[in-house]
């Protein structure tokens, strides 16, 4: 139950059982006063009626009366004041009634014979007639001691009710106050500090309220902090063995160029060995600056603010463009290769970066595939599959939008290896990975991260002898 729920529940609760105490009283007392009120009243009105007989004697209302026959009927359960016909009073076994003084006749004579009853007494009036006219009146008062008593103990019975009942109530409210809010709260702020102070917490446990969502996410958040830590000290680690890799790929090219300027230099060399070595100096160069540019783009594409600007070009036109020339070059080098564009719809793409992934993906074919062997390119939907895939490849082009895929033959490597391909500085074979070949194991990381900017994604496949890198991009939506 939610905290907020559980709270409004004890709220009403904590209103609602002192008011049904309450009620609960007044309901008791009432059914008493039900149960007791006509056979009270009868008896009270058998005395009334016992009485009427002695004081409708007229000779009672008289000042010269000594009135001990009256005296003798009265007691602490029944009093009777004499009134005479003006309303002085003539007797009162009442105390708090004065014997000598005058009752007003509007109050005097109202009610006569109604058989009032009282929370505490009941009261009867009649007056005494002679000769015609108003002798006296006399008042009998009734008191209720008994029903009072029964009426005050029941009070006390459930007032007491009610204080034991508030006193369960408050402690349980405060006992699961501290179950349900204090000591989840203290458990959760000790945890909180000694995460700060960095130092090994366990779970706690995570309940359905919401300090158990607070709980949640205050350990999702800590897991995805060690997260971001582990994410940053791989970052880290991988800066550095790049640096290391990289700053060694750049010495070996850059000690063979001090080494051949120096023997021009010394103008001893042929004009054939110097042609020769000007060619060594100018390919050892270029290589250079293709390091540093991967590395360049490599980290530019790390920059979370970094965005291609990506515009829409038709299919089929783009990719027989950017493939075309790819087929040729492939066949110079001694590789049978053929083109296949498929292509029907629009799609965003940045062209030059697009251009810089078919490179490095074109570059590392060519290093990894033997003299003689197979590189297929092809650009294609997945209604267009070209005959020349297997049925690996075929499951995997399944969805809506454009695939390009460059499979070429050699060794199959495995799906771990598959995976890691796209990581940095990664290297399948680092025996082919020589001095002269394009890049470091930078490209094809660039290449998962400019396609993954496109929207798109990046795999490889390899099976039967053949690896294949598909890359899929989703077309244009019209607007």
């Amino acid at each position: 139950m939610k905290i907020k729920s559980w709270l409004l529940i004890t709220y009403l609760l904590i209103m609602i059982i002192p008011l049904i105490a309450v009620y609960g009283l007044y309901v008791s007392i009432n059914a008493y006063y039900q149960d007791k009120n006509v056979e009270e009243y009868f008896e009270k009105w058998n005395t009334v009626t016992d009485l009427k007989e002695i004081l409708n004697d007229t000779s009672l209302y008289n000042r010269t009366n000594t009135f001990e026959e009256i005296e003798k009927l009265t007691s602490d359960q029944l009093m009777i004041t004499l009134y005479s016909a003006n309303g002085a009073t003539l007797y009162s076994s009442n105390p708090f009634t004065n014997s000598t003084g005058f009752e007003m006749r509007d109050r005097l004579y109202k009610n006569l014979y109604e058989f009032q009853q009282n929370y505490e007494t009941f009261v009867y009036k009649e007056p005494v007639y002679e000769g015609g006219g108003i002798k006296g009146v006399y008042k009998i008062t009734l008191t209720r001691t008994e029903w009072v008593e029964q009426v005050n103990q029941k009070a006390i019975i459930v007032g007491a009710g009610l204080g034991v009942v508030l006193i369960v109530l408050y402690s349980a409210v405060i006992y699961f106050l501290n179950i349900r809010l204090n000591r989840p709260v203290k458990q959760l702020i000790e945890k909180m500090r000694a995460y700060a102070k960095g130092e090994k917490t366990e779970q706690l446990p995570i309940g359905k309220d919401e300090l158990g969502e607070l709980t949640a996410n205050f350990q999702a958040m800590q897991q995805e902090i060690e997260a971001a830590r582990k994410h940053l000290e791989e970052e880290q680690r991988q800066k550095g063995f790049m640096i290391a890799s990289l700053s060694h790929d750049l010495k070996t090219p850059l000690t063979s160029i001090q080494a051949y300027t120096e023997s021009l230099l010394a103008g001893k060399l042929t004009k054939d060995e110097q042609q020769e070595y000007l060619h060594v100096i100018h390919s050892k160069s270029d290589y250079m600056k293709q390091l540093l540019d991967d590395l360049m783009m490599f980290t530019l594409l790390q920059s979370p603010t970094y965005e291609l600007e990506l515009v829409s070009v038709d299919g089929n036109e783009f990719f027989e463009m950017l493939l075309g020339d790819y087929e040729h070059i492939s066949k110079e080098k001694g590789f049978h290769s053929t083109t296949t564009i498929q292509v029907q719809d629009n799609y965003l793409v940045h062209p030059k970066q697009f251009m810089r992934v078919m490179d490095n993906i074109l570059s590392n074919a060519w290093v990894y595939t033997n003299r003689g062997g197979s590189i297929h390119i092809a650009a294609f939907e997945a209604s267009n599959i070209p005959e020349w895939c297997n049925e690996e490849l075929a499951e995997t082009c399944i969805n809506e939008g454009v695939y390009v895929v460059i499979e070429n033959s050699g060794a199959t490597i495995s799906h771990q290896q598959c995976e890691k391909m796209f990581e940095p500085l990664y290297q399948v074979d680092e025996a082919r990975s020589s001095l002269g070949q394009r890049g470091a194991g930078l490209g094809l990381s660039i290449a998962k991260q400019i396609i993954e900017k496109h929207h798109g994604t990046i795999q490889a496949i390899s099976d039967q002898n053949k690896t294949a890198i598909v890359i899929w991009l989703p077309k244009e939506r019209s607007n």
